[in-house]
């Protein structure tokens, strides 16, 4: 069942003015419950006023934002309903960070939800534990953390909702590779414990293959693309014309397919090109025994 349906989603800046510019373009799609989507795009594509629509911070100039089959711009939803049910990481979190304490910060939404002290409680140290916090940090001043702390800590606030979709947008952002890969497999791990949609929008290719079971590919501010991941990565030629670079991975298996190895070309994860290149070797063997 879709837990986000978009008919005909469209959104214009600035209409009758000279800067007036289409930012989401006819966008319809189906996002079933539970799934791990990568939202990928260049810069302008889309991609960040598209999920900014999916929690109710930008209404539609025309077409229809669908949440767990409710319209949440017809006039019996609440949109502070909505955004308890589709929680949204905006980029670099860690700068909405401003309570007294981490265990006041990660609250913050919960409490707002009217939940009592308990199940308030409850979810602030699951969550923490989840996304790598030590119970010492709870009373700390999140100010003194380390800024991929920070950013767990601002992660976690949004998890603690509970909600239905998670939405993070560019969510590793300015980290190293090991802050990267550890936020990134938090939020996997949260996927696989609370079974919720999660909608991860990045630049890297790389991170999106690692993670997503599909992905939508935006460009121009129309969908490009919206395809199990596999799928998406056989269209390698496609995605680089459009301007979006393809895992280095990809890049390899397309250049030994052009250099006449018969070989796959939609391997897109180093395990992925093990099993490929196994599986080729053994039939290259059967072919020349």
């Amino acid at each position: 069942m879709a837990v986000i349906k978009t008919e005909n989603l469209t959104y214009t800046y600035s209409i009758g003015t000279p800067f007036e510019k289409t930012a989401v373009d006819n966008v319809s799609l189906d996002i079933d419950e539970g799934e791990f989507v990568g939202i990928i795009g260049h810069t302008g594509s889309g991609k960040s006023t598209l999920i900014q629509h999916l929690n109710g911070l930008v209404k539609p100039t025309s077409g229809k934002v669908i949440i767990d089959g409710e319209d949440i711009w017809s006039k019996d939803v609440k949109i502070r309903d909505v955004r308890f049910k589709v929680g949204l990481v905006f980029q670099y979190p860690e700068y909405q960070i401003f309570e007294e304490t981490v265990y006041k910060d990660i609250a913050f939404g919960p409490k707002n939800m009217g939940l009592s002290d308990e199940e308030i409680d409850r979810r602030i140290r699951e969550t923490a534990e989840l996304v790598g916090l030590h119970k010492e940090n709870l009373d700390k001043s999140p100010f003194e953390l380390s800024g991929g702390q920070k950013r767990r800590v601002a992660i976690a606030g949004v998890m603690a909702m509970e909600p239905k979709v998670l939405i993070l947008d560019e969510p590793t952002a300015g980290l190293d590779p090991k802050g990267r890969d550890k936020i990134l497999g938090q939020i996997q791990e949260y996927h696989r414990q609370k079974k919720s949609t999660v909608l991860l929008v990045s630049h890297s290719m790389e991170d999106v293959a690692k993670f997503a079971d599909k992905i939508l590919v935006m460009n121009k501010a129309r969908v490009f693309c919206y395809e199990d991941t596999p799928e998406v990565f056989k269209r390698a030629e496609e995605l680089t014309e459009i301007g979006l670079a393809v895992p280095q991975i990809t890049r390899v298996f397309n250049r030994l397919k052009q250099s006449g190895i018969d070989i796959r070309t939609d391997v897109y994860t180093t395990e992925f090109a093990k099993k490929t290149i196994l599986e080729y070797l053994e039939k290259w063997g059967e072919l020349h025994a």
